[in-house]
């Protein structure tokens, strides 16, 4: 399809890949089978987002309640993070991890991205939550003030928490149909736009994004003022 023009765009978008699962049972295969199927629509959402030149880029990959889940499902997720990540380091990108490092669900094969690193020109930011979960964010902001680091303010909030490193989300876009934001980034998502797409996330569409770009660009965006 032709590649519509905007008149504003989001510096920052986040991306709910919701669906995997129930995409995977809707073609009679195994649950855990559907997460491999995400891992094309996040290279072409990316290469979207070149394109049109947004600057940064957050996906959800799991959270830590995400791994209450039976063991054959967090295998399988958590090999599709590593898969991702490292398809997206093939990419101009300053790619970077952020999640609970310290613990065994975090997968080691990505140890070395829990610091930001620029892979080819570096051209777009982008954020993969990996083993994320917001009270281990917040709970980061809670010891830096409990360790006497400096003065934990108003004014210094988004610096305190553990995903300093990224910034604050314009708009939030969640495939699957489902209306909530499952614990995504509770600093920099406080005045995010929401937009939903009714398909899956392995059902990706070009004009899903098109879409929740064209109606970003009519919100009325004023962060309370």
């Amino acid at each position: 399809m032709t590649e519509p023009k905007f008149k504003r765009l989001p510096g920052h978008v986040a991306i709910i890949p919701d669906g995997n699962r129930r995409w995977a049972e809707k073609k009679g295969l195994p649950k855990q089978d559907g997460y491999q199927s995400g891992l094309d629509p996040g290279i072409m959402l990316y290469e979207m987002c070149l394109e049109l030149g947004i600057p940064e880029l957050t996906f959800y990959g799991f959270t830590q309640d995400n791994t209450k889940r039976p063991a054959v499902q967090t295998t399988a997720f958590r090999k599709a993070c590593v898969d991702a990540v490292r398809r997206l380091s093939e990419r101009d990108a300053a790619l970077l991890v952020i999640g609970d490092h310290t613990s065994p669900l975090f997968p080691e094969e990505l140890a070395d991205y829990t610091t930001r690193k620029t892979f080819g020109k570096g051209t777009m930011r982008i954020n993969f939550l990996v083993n994320y979960g917001w009270k281990w964010d917040l709970y980061h902001l809670l010891k830096s003030a409990g360790n006497g680091v400096g003065t934990v303010g108003p004014a210094n909030i988004h610096k305190s928490v553990a995903s300093n490193d990224i910034s604050r989300v314009d708009l939030i876009v969640r495939w699957g149909g489902r209306r909530r934001l499952s614990g995504l980034l509770p600093v920099q998502s406080i005045y995010a736009d929401f937009y939903v797409v009714d398909d899956m996330w392995p059902d990706f569409d070009r004009k899903h994004f098109y879409d929740a770009l064209k109606w970003y660009e009519n919100q009325d965006v004023t962060l309370g003022g």
